[in-house]
């Protein structure tokens, strides 16, 4: 997608309008960037190590991964998955799982550096679970 420069004001309600135009993956692409703007405004100056971790723990599957287990997945509960789609399905599983470990590892390491829970560093970084969870 090309980007562009605009400036403009507009309001939160109406940037939340624009957003909701954006595609299912562009939208967890950009809400992981808010995210992670969100942590930066927070605390301006983090340390190289924490702002890396950031990063990484914000990355997220990549968005034809995610699009095709979703689809996959929602042919399972519809019971219309061929054998193909199956064991497409199971590696695909295997993949995001591998992602999701790696992004709770990243989670734990902050907490360690920070000194709390990782449950606690999860609240106050306003994580959600993904979505293909």
């Amino acid at each position: 997608m090309a980007s562009v420069r605009v400036e403009a004001q507009v309001s939160a309600d109406e940037l939340l309008k624009a957003v909701r135009q954006l595609r299912l993956a562009e939208l967890e692409r950009f809400t992981s960037r808010v995210i992670a703007l969100q942590a930066q405004l927070r605390a301006p100056s983090l340390p190289q190590p924490e702002a890396e971790l950031l990063l990484k723990i914000n990355r997220g599957i990549p968005a034809g991964m995610g699009n095709r287990y979703s689809q996959l997945t929602a042919k399972r509960r519809a019971e219309t998955l061929s054998p193909e789609e199956h064991r497409e399905l199971l590696r695909l599983t295997e993949q995001v799982e591998r992602v999701e470990a790696d992004r709770i590892k990243h989670l734990a390491r902050l907490a360690r550096i920070r000194n709390t829970t990782l449950s606690k560093l999860v609240k106050d970084l306003g994580i959600r679970t993904p979505h293909h969870a």
